[in-house]
């Protein structure tokens, strides 16, 4: 991947290194020859990088030709908004409070050269704020309070702010950046068309991808030169570097995943899950209104709220299921018996929301579980309840799990209507990557609910076709990609 290095001035600096061109704004962004360059990376060291200034247009400039900027518009944006240095203050506090706590004054500054500061020991933290906003040199203050150390802002500098005594050292740092012998972000460079990033979350107990799936998954993108590496939600500033984001971690609306996702969309990436299929998903009220006037067949179903709840029992039928807006793997959900217990449980609900959802209970074996992608099925497994319990997962009061076992079957096997129904349901969603649970009973299929980000497990969901399914989902992959570029170069 070829590195350029944008200054406003030929004389303002230089970086002796071959992996290094050093241009000025006016010829990157004036010159064909910069135009037709592919996969270049452009570190954008102008002056200023105001609103329509000459470092504005070399960061939105790379972007359209499918460059990736050191700062990207969306960081440059991300300057001015004060409530994110206040967030990534309060994500960073005790790292903050740990690297600052020798200090005397009640007042320091740290400026930050391509992820490093002058002093080691500050490197930790510099990295952090450099992945959370990625420029190639930053300053950032911090003020003492009662509560600990606060970071106050976060601001690009440029060459003319570094102190004569450190220019030695920055021109060393970048000559090591360049060269890949530190790079604070990790960035993988490699022979690949393409590089995506892959969010996970390696404490969450019931990830949707265990790590032996993620890794078929990479393989298979590879094959078809899209290379991958594994993020976590501290890479939050780093999403302008890839060219695609695939999110294997719990998504939900009021968490960093959807964040992510919208952060994602907003720099061009190719995104699973897009925050559309986030947002329509994770929430029960919604996906029952959408399903019920598409007449898709549903159990039946009625949104609960304060008005309804004295008739709701004899409306819904006991006993029935009641589910909060935003529940997943099983939690939120609850069955009911009697009409005094369903007045409990929805009252407990509507303390977190104005509504809730009540669904007529539909016994079975086990349930359909159709994954989709791109309209397509992708694969098919039957959940089966837990030993002895209404639902595939039967949660313990210590905290442990007991699950259901997994079938998965050929989709030739499946019964066409439990598959074209699942396709139907996920039409009204989007063309992402989606898992829809279903009931058959007596030959009909019921959608029970439409899931992003769906549980793809190394031995059950991928059994019998392993590397091909995630070749299917990577081919995805490479379509949004592609389709993407295509529309920057004819933009």
């Amino acid at each position: 991947m070829r590195n350029i290095v944008v200054l406003e001035d030929k004389g303002d600096w230089s970086v002796d290194s071959p992996e290094v061109d050093t241009v000025t704004a006016q010829e990157y962004l004036t010159r064909d020859e910069f135009a037709q360059i592919k996969g270049a990376r452009v570190f954008n060291l102008c002056r200023s990088y105001k609103y329509q200034s000459m470092g504005y247009y070399v960061s939105l400039l790379a972007a359209a030709r499918g460059h990736k900027p050191l700062p990207s518009v969306s960081t440059i944006v991300d300057f001015s908004l004060v409530s994110l240095h206040r967030l990534a203050g309060e994500e960073l506090q005790d790292m903050i409070d740990r690297a600052l706590a020798p200090l005397q004054s009640d007042r320091f500054t740290l400026s930050i050269y391509l992820g490093r500061n002058m002093a080691k020991r500050y490197d930790r933290l510099c990295t952090r704020l450099f992945r959370l906003f990625p420029a190639p040199l930053l300053r950032c203050s911090f003020v003492r309070e009662e509560a600990g150390w606060r970071l106050r802002n976060v601001k690009p500098i440029s060459l003319a702010d570094i102190p004569e005594g450190h220019r030695d050292a920055v021109t060393e740092f970048a000559t090591e950046f360049f060269s890949h012998r530190y790079v604070p972000t990790a960035v993988e460079i490699g022979s690949s068309r393409f590089h995506m990033a892959i969010l996970v979350n390696a404490d969450e107990p019931e990830a949707p991808s265990d790590p032996k799936a993620i890794a078929r998954f990479r393989r298979a993108a590879e094959k078809l030169g899209i290379s991958s590496e594994v993020i976590t939600k501290d890479d939050y500033g780093r999403i302008a570097e890839f060219d695609a984001l695939f999110i294997r971690e719990t998504t939900n609306v009021n968490h960093h995943t959807f964040r992510f996702a919208r952060r994602a969309q907003a720099e061009g990436l190719a995104v699973i899950d897009d925050s559309d299929s986030i947002l329509r998903c994770s929430n029960k009220v919604f996906l029952a209104e959408l399903l019920t006037r598409a007449k898709i067949p549903t159990p039946r179903t009625i949104i609960g709220h304060r008005g309804n709840l004295k008739t709701l029992a004899d409306e819904i039928g006991l006993p029935c299921i009641l589910k909060k807006p935003d529940s997943a793997f099983s939690r939120g959900v609850l069955k009911v018996n009697t009409h005094e217990e369903m007045l409990e449980q929805a009252a407990v609900m509507l303390k977190d929301s104005d509504l809730f959802i009540a669904q007529q209970f539909m016994p079975t074996e086990y349930d359909w579980r159709i994954g989709v992608i791109d309209g397509e099925p992708l694969f098919a497994c039957r959940y089966h309840m837990a030993k002895k319990h209404w639902q595939v997962v039967n949660r313990q009061g210590d905290g442990k799990a007991q699950w259901g076992k997994t079938d998965t079957l050929p989709l030739w096997s499946v019964p066409p209507h439990v598959v074209q129904t699942a396709l139907q349901a996920c039409a009204l969603i989007g063309s992402s990557l989606y898992g829809v649970d279903l009931k058959e009973i007596d030959g009909k299929a019921y959608v029970m609910e439409v899931n992003d980000n769906p549980d793809i497990n190394a031995g059950d969901e991928d059994h019998g076709q392993k590397e091909e399914l995630w070749q299917k989902i990577a081919q995805a992959f490479l379509r949004r990609i592609e389709k993407s570029k295509e529309g920057k170069q004819q933009k």
